[in-house]
């Protein structure tokens, strides 16, 4: 009997998380009725997920999973089914709007709605993940859920897409790669400041790939510091984004900033730049401890401080042997715990131990409603 999920989620099914437990899914042996949508904007996805799960086949369906901010899917999947539901949110609303990217007051009515969104949704499913402990301590804490029914999976990295490149320059260029969507927690103003400090070495050449809502700001503190060794690129298509990491000679994991939740979350790049070998800087953090070992793996440096980032490219440029070993542990560490095998394992024991409201572990014994 083929075993089948049903799938949706409020970010892009191409994005890096939601491709992940996909491909981890279907590892596990099920084949996917997938609801998801692709539309440009949260809205339009929104409103045609819900279309797709209503439309589609619940006959055979074992469990309902919803991905990356799926929040505002989750009270009318929840009201339409009786299957039981892995949640996995990958973000707080309430703190990425009202506490990260303040768009909102946390005592506001939208900023109440989105606190109660979460609550709900962490309260009606049977399993939420989340990637690191780190993130999981916070989410007890503030949604008042009690541990257990949080599972910790990593974000990890396609290696079908991310892979070791050998690519050999002969410019002479030390190159150091990051890209980013320019969000409050990702800091990449300490990237631009750290690269004011390192102008007098003249081969240094940072390339900063992305865009988002820090752009500008971020643009102008290096016209009005007169930084000169960075590459801007606003967009690169998805398939040329390994070979400008291949291109490399350390990479910038990050989140770089000073935030809360920077503090508690891995950057997904750090994992895909772990597959690709490549020697990274990280900040200096409890989530990034929880997989990373200074000097072992990667690089840590102090969060929100420009000098440090600055001292610890300029180590890594000065110290091949310690690029060559930070990349060779870095890439071991992510065929043990963070390949597509080590993901697809940790999801199937979380399916294994996945529990209707009545306390049974088959799976298969809810029917929908």
């Amino acid at each position: 009997m083929v075993m089948k999920v049903l799938f949706l989620c409020g970010k892009e099914p191409s994005y890096i998380r939601n491709i992940m437990m996909m491909k981890g899914l279907r590892n596990c042996g099920y084949e996917i009725v997938d609801c998801s949508d692709s539309s440009g904007t949260y809205l339009l996805r929104f409103i045609n997920a819900l279309i797709s799960f209503s439309a589609s086949n619940k006959k055979g369906i074992s469990f309902v999973f919803i991905g990356t901010l799926g929040h505002h899917l989750f009270p009318f999947i929840r009201n339409a089914t009786s299957l039981p539901i892995i949640f996995d949110p990958f973000v707080s609303m309430y703190d990425t709007m009202c506490l990260d990217r303040k768009k909102y007051s946390p005592g506001s009515m939208i900023g109440k709605l989105l606190y109660w969104l979460d609550t709900y949704a962490y309260k009606n499913a049977e399993i939420i993940m989340l990637d690191t402990e780190a993130h999981i301590d916070y989410f007890t804490k503030t949604f008042n859920m009690p541990r257990e029914r949080f599972h910790r999976i990593f974000v990890g990295a396609d290696e079908s897409v991310f892979f070791p490149r050998d690519i050999t320059s002969d410019d002479n260029r030390f190159r150091v790669f990051y890209y980013s969507s320019y969000l409050p927690l990702h800091g990449t103003e300490y990237i631009v400041r750290a690269a004011a400090a390192l102008r007098k070495y003249g081969d240094i050449e940072f390339t900063l790939v992305g865009k988002g809502p820090e752009y500008r700001k971020v643009r102008e503190i290096a016209q009005r510091l007169g930084v000169g060794n960075i590459r801007f690129i606003d967009w690169i298509p998805f398939d040329q984004l390994p070979l400008e990491i291949a291109n490399a000679d350390i990479c910038l994991g990050g989140h770089f900033s000073g935030s809360d939740k920077a503090k508690r979350v891995i950057a997904g790049k750090t994992f895909q730049f772990l597959a690709m070998r490549k020697p990274v800087i990280v900040g200096n953090c409890d989530a990034n401890r929880e997989l990373l070992t200074h000097g072992i793996n990667a690089l840590f440096v102090n969060m929100a401080d420009a000098e440090a980032l600055a001292e610890g490219i300029l180590e890594l440029k000065k110290n091949k042997q310690m690029r060559e070993c930070l990349g060779v542990e870095g890439y071991r560490l992510f065929l043990e715990r963070c390949n597509s095998a080590a993901i697809s394992s940790e999801l199937m024991s979380v399916i294994n131990g996945l529990e209707t409201h009545d306390g049974t572990k088959n799976i298969g014994k809810r029917k929908t409603g």
